[in-house]
């Protein structure tokens, strides 16, 4: 799968929309956004504009790139993902992380909790998530979140894939435990560090998609730091080298003064040599 991040930003001439609209007639997967409603800059909640963007759109699935599971009750978070799945068309796909940043969380009043608290409260919230989406009634008692003898219909008719964001031990092991797919960034995790972070995630024995989040510019510098730029056969070569490591998805973000066209670009010119690259990946590992 191959999805394009859309951006957040409400400034004048934003308009995610239309961005994903184009990304589903480039054929793109699905579309992710990310979880940042703090700061100065005018930006969308992320829940919000991707309903927006499934109204808006018919195939392309839309993800959450990830939550911080701090902001929201893992309760509602059940009852809106089931919602916005089945209005969809069963298109949600559940980003979840521990939460990134503390000084958000102390701006918007939530106190900020240690590295094992976030971790321990993302499990936490799969627990509640997925009882409420399976069981008539749940009660669970966690050391973060709870519920008692808490009902929810409709149940989701389709699966809702859960991916993380993950990158500590404790945090890549309940990935490996839990989660349907796995979705580190370029920036946090290099390539060989990543590719260790992977094996810890498979060590379990479970299948997750493992998904690449990737910062790219076609045309640009190749040495743009943490992203993927150059040009187009540069950037294949690249990203091929990531289907290499067992990355057979990948999410990408757009770098320059035109997303759109990027996004053109890749899928004009990237796209095809990599599917081809993860069909290929995919037979020589069965």
């Amino acid at each position: 799968m191959f999805g394009l991040n859309i951006s957040t930003s409400a400034a004048p001439g934003a308009d995610p929309a239309g961005d994903a609209r184009a990304a589903e007639e480039l054929g793109f997967d699905f579309v992710s956004a990310s979880d940042h409603p703090c700061g100065s800059e005018p930006s969308y909640e992320v829940w919000t504009m991707l309903t927006w963007i499934a109204v808006a759109t018919s195939r392309i699935r839309v993800a959450t790139r990830v939550l911080g599971v701090p902001y929201r009750s893992p309760a509602m978070v059940a009852k809106m993902a089931e919602t916005l799945h089945r209005l969809s068309g069963g298109r949600l796909i559940l980003g979840l992380g521990g939460g990134y940043s503390d000084e958000e969380f102390r701006a918007f009043g939530l106190g900020v909790p240690t590295a094992r608290e976030k971790v321990d409260g993302m499990v936490e919230a799969i627990h509640i998530i997925r009882g409420l989406w399976s069981e008539p009634r749940f009660t669970f008692e966690g050391t973060r979140y709870h519920t008692y003898d808490a009902a929810m219909e409709p149940k989701p008719d389709s699966p809702i894939p859960i991916w993380l964001g993950t990158y500590g031990k404790r945090a890549l092991e309940a990935t490996g435990r839990l989660a349907d797919g796995w979705i580190p960034s370029l920036g946090f995790a290099p390539p060989e560090q990543a590719a260790r972070m992977r094996e810890r995630v498979l060590s379990h024995g479970r299948a997750v998609e493992c998904v690449y989040n990737v910062s790219f510019h076609i045309g640009g510098r190749a040495d743009e730091g943490a992203v993927v730029a150059g040009s187009a056969q540069e950037v294949t070569d690249r990203l091929a080298g990531f289907v290499d490591l067992g990355f057979t998805s990948m999410n990408f973000t757009p770098i320059g003064p035109n997303p759109r066209e990027q996004a053109e670009r890749l899928a004009t010119n990237v796209l095809p040599a990599l599917r081809a690259a993860t069909t290929s990946s995919s037979a020589s590992s069965a």
